[in-house]
């Protein structure tokens, strides 16, 4: 069953991720993977963005 995309949560996580980054708390592995990780989250906040002003301008 998918989950419901929450905006607000994905932010939160990319957030995280980035402090994790920035106190190189991550070792190549887990960095690469948050980073494949990230670009995922944004993708998918570009897609909610672009369907909501979509959906207004209809």
């Amino acid at each position: 069953m998918a989950t419901k995309f929450s905006y607000e949560k994905s932010i939160l996580e990319i957030e995280s991720i980035i402090e994790e980054i920035e106190n190189n708390s991550l070792n190549v592995d887990e960095l690469s993977d948050k980073v494949k990780h990230v670009a995922q989250l944004i993708k998918s906040c570009k897609k909610k963005l672009s369907d909501t002003k979509s959906e207004a301008h209809s």
